[in-house]
């Protein structure tokens, strides 16, 4: 893809993000879903593979099929408040149409299923724009519309999506799919605190998006696709699968690292709200995800695999520079939980 064609479609995926995020009308809202979607689809689609070609088709096809429930959903609040203001929702039939499809957007559990296909098609650079960037403007709508929401339905929604996404992971062996079922557990934490908190949940997605850039990051420079390649990383650089094994640990949420603020944040309300059962239900998911977050770290740093003469290791012949992105949000990654109280002022 030539630089111009580049330039274009990321600028007009961030534009259709912004019109999202910054509209009060449903069809504006609406019409900057659809650019962002039309303008990611190309980039899924760069490489000259059917993985590709397949991975953009779904990925049209749920998002296509999401964002006209969204219009139908503030076609039917339209026709019976005669408003097309988002924060004002009070149509019931609206608020089941809107939830289904940002659940749909945001690849959450029952409506989750497109998200490995759609990751593991992808290459590792446009894996992490789906799931970071492209969250960004169903969060948003999530944000503007809480109030008209259903708690009960969110929560649970959140609470699946935790319990699938750590599931769904464990016999995982690509990266890229380990990273789509951590993507639905993070986004599982954010619906199940978002009707109680929403600056809570503003703090956890701030916190998943730096963590799994990050990640992926170091993902890219090592060029590990599977588990078999974290085993051969060591000999590109041993910094390098050291921070990595660090920050897998930060997304499984161990203190004192960053990873650890968002879920006690979120823990600690639940209680206070007396969702006892729920915050246990987060709780024990959490291992899930942690179990397969702790095979990578293991088979990263520590451990050499039992390789034969045929094991091709990664020499050092051309190394990308770490970036300056990667160090900052590596940093973040690690060292923030002791600035905790001063984000909850």
């Amino acid at each position: 893809m030539s630089p111009q064609i580049s330039i274009i479609l990321l600028s007009s995926l961030a534009t259709g993000t912004i019109i999202t995020m910054t509209s009060h009308h449903w069809l504006m809202a609406w019409i900057g879903l659809e650019v962002n979607t039309l303008a990611i689809i190309p980039i899924i689609s760069a490489t000259n593979n059917p993985r590709a070609t397949k991975a953009a088709t779904k990925y049209f096809l749920t998002q296509a099929s999401a964002s006209a429930m969204i219009l139908f959903s503030s076609m039917i609040n339209a026709w019976q408040t005669g408003t097309w203001d988002i924060t004002n929702l009070s149509s019931e039939p609206s608020h089941i149409l809107l939830t289904m499809a940002l659940a749909m957007k945001l690849g959450l559990v029952p409506t989750h299923f497109w998200l490995p296909e759609v990751l593991q098609g992808s290459t590792m650079t446009t894996a992490l724009i789906i799931v970071t960037w492209q969250k960004l403007a169903p969060m948003a709508l999530i944000y503007l519309t809480i109030n008209n929401l259903s708690t009960i339905v969110l929560i649970s929604l959140g609470l699946l999506s935790s319990i699938i996404g750590g599931w769904g992971g464990l016999n995982q062996t690509q990266t890229r799919k380990i990273m789509a079922f951590s993507s639905i557990t993070h986004l599982g934490w954010m619906t199940a605190i978002s009707t109680i908190m929403t600056n809570i949940m503003i703090l956890n997605l701030v916190i998943y998006l730096i963590m799994t850039t990050a990640l992926f990051h170091s993902l890219i420079l090592s060029k590990s696709k599977t588990i078999q390649d974290t085993t051969t990383a060591w000999t590109l650089s041993p910094t390098l699968t050291t921070m990595m094994m660090i920050l897998l640990l930060s997304l499984g949420g161990l203190p004192p690292l960053t990873g650890f603020m968002p879920k006690w944040l979120i823990l600690e309300e639940l209680i206070i709200q007396n969702l006892i059962p729920a915050a246990t239900t987060l709780a024990m998911s959490a291992l899930l995800s942690l179990f397969f977050y702790l095979r990578l770290a293991y088979t990263t740093t520590l451990t050499l695999s039992p390789n034969t003469i045929q094991t091709k290791f990664k020499w050092r012949f051309k190394l990308k520079p770490i970036t300056s992105l990667m160090m900052t949000s590596s940093t973040i990654s690690i060292f923030l939980l002791p600035l905790t109280p001063l984000m909850l002022l």
